[in-house]
């Protein structure tokens, strides 16, 4: 008996253990799926990101090749020859050290077929050229700077753009509560009014209206599920992979955190990565017009190179050769006018581009801020609404249950509260959309999310 009893127990506080550990790891929190994670995982698989990366890893190879014009160059050669040209014959025979010009055999008109292998090793190196070298490879690294920035832009829109889908799937989720929420009333009124027309209190045409109202209200609830599953569609084809289900998303409560709006400065574009950009491109034009300008000097080179000649494999002379030229173009047809007039041109128009580029990011970061504005006052608004509305459906179904209000009051007042929480729950999701907006604008998002932006 003792030892039954003490089962039952054990067996309880096994089945509480279990309980418990189901109510702590649900679904809901296994399936969970952050901002931050989205983000993360997006700056890590999606292509576009992968591409800039590329064109970095690009970049830096070419400043690489820049870099070489500072090493020598060396050569490696083996030819083999079979002549009867009389100076070739000859200068092969000079240079194998078995030319003999006192023997009773020699002709240097009709020499014999003569065998050559040569193994030549050569160098040459650039010892002056005005500073073309050091202009050269410092645009380079300030191409390799060029395509870094256009990955942070590409980075700082990305994010946006995730956080923009992230938002709207949390969105269409709120939409689908205020839809259940509306034929959850309608259900409640439709009920009522069945009842008071097989009482005999109320005309048939109560319950058609009804009725009516709700095959609505369910079409928008089919509508508004659908719109779940293509924003979570776009948000995946932002990550760059299929990464957040439907229901992996929780809304969080309505107006449960409403993030303070910041006044903006207009030194903020500085920070942007279009403006880096465009400043770096100005130094790369103003680079490539000092490099124009030097085309007119000269330039220095040395070169040489060791040689081992001989007839056959085991038999070589060695020889060598070393030497300097300086090399000067003195007329070029006018290419070296006309490229540095190029240049100059190209340089004036880069820096045009830069005042209209700072111009449009100052208004982008402008209209930003005031959508920002807009959508905080809209927000406000419509939270204050919420509650008299629901209030005032509230009251109504009451009074229609007690026979006090007509269909077209409870229909009106439920129309109304649906719509009152349509535009609520817009209204907050597009006041933190807008706060995204107004940090991508600032450029900030990349620097916010930190290491993570830079995989």
């Amino acid at each position: 008996m003792r030892h039954s009893y003490t089962c039952r127990w054990v067996s309880r506080g096994l089945c509480l253990i279990f309980c418990c550990m189901v109510s702590i790891v649900s679904p809901v929190e296994i399936g969970a799926v952050t901002l931050d994670e989205c983000i993360t995982e997006a700056l890590a698989a999606n292509p576009d990101i992968e591409t800039y990366t590329h064109r970095i890893d690009a970049a830096e190879a070419r400043m690489k090749q820049a870099a070489s014009s500072y090493y020598p160059w060396l050569t490696f050669s083996y030819s083999y020859t079979r002549t009867n040209n009389p100076p070739q014959a000859f200068m092969m025979e000079l240079n194998q050290r078995r030319l003999n010009m006192r023997s009773p055999v020699f002709d240097p008109n009709n020499p014999d077929d003569i065998d050559n292998l040569r193994t030549s090793v050569g160098f040459k190196y650039r010892l002056f050229d005005f500073g073309s070298r050091r202009l050269d490879y410092s645009m380079a690294q300030q191409g390799a700077a060029v395509s870094a920035e256009q990955r942070t832009a590409m980075q700082n829109q990305l994010i946006h753009q995730v956080t923009v889908y992230f938002y709207s799937v949390l969105q269409s989720t709120a939409l689908v509560s205020v839809q259940e929420k509306s034929i959850k009333s309608l259900r409640e009124s439709l009920r009522v009014a069945r009842e008071r027309y097989l009482a005999g209190t109320s005309l048939k045409t109560d319950v058609l209206n009804l009725e009516v109202k709700l095959a609505q209200a369910q079409e928008d609830l089919i509508r508004a599920k659908n719109g779940i599953q293509l924003a979570v569609a776009a948000l995946n084809m932002m990550i760059g992979k299929d990464r957040v289900a439907g229901d992996e998303i929780q809304a969080p409560g309505l107006f449960r955190e409403v993030p303070h709006l910041n006044e903006y400065d207009a030194d903020d574009v500085e920070i942007r990565a279009e403006m880096k950009m465009i400043e770096i491109t100005v130094a790369i034009k103003e680079a490539a017009a000092q490099k124009a300008r030097r085309e007119y000097g000269p330039t220095v080179n040395a070169f040489g190179s060791i040689d081992w000649d001989g007839e056959d494999f085991g038999d070589y002379r060695d020889s060598y050769l070393v030497g300097a030229n300086l090399e000067w173009n003195v007329f070029t047809g006018f290419y070296r006018q006309n490229s540095l007039a190029e240049a100059v041109a190209d340089l004036r128009a880069t820096r045009a581009e830069r005042r209209n580029i700072r111009n449009q990011l100052l208004l982008d970061l402008k209209q930003s801020y005031l959508r920002a504005v807009a959508a905080r006052e809209r927000l406000d608004v419509s939270r204050k609404s919420v509650t008299s509305g629901e209030e005032a459906l509230r009251i109504t179904e009451e009074l229609y249950k007690n026979k006090a209000a007509d269909i077209t009051e409870l229909l009106t007042a439920e129309v109304g509260v649906t719509a009152i929480r349509t535009r609520a729950v817009t209204a907050y999701y597009d006041y933190l959309t807008a706060l995204s907006n107004l940090e991508r604008a600032r450029g900030g998002l990349v620097t916010r999310y930190g290491p993570a932006s830079r995989q």
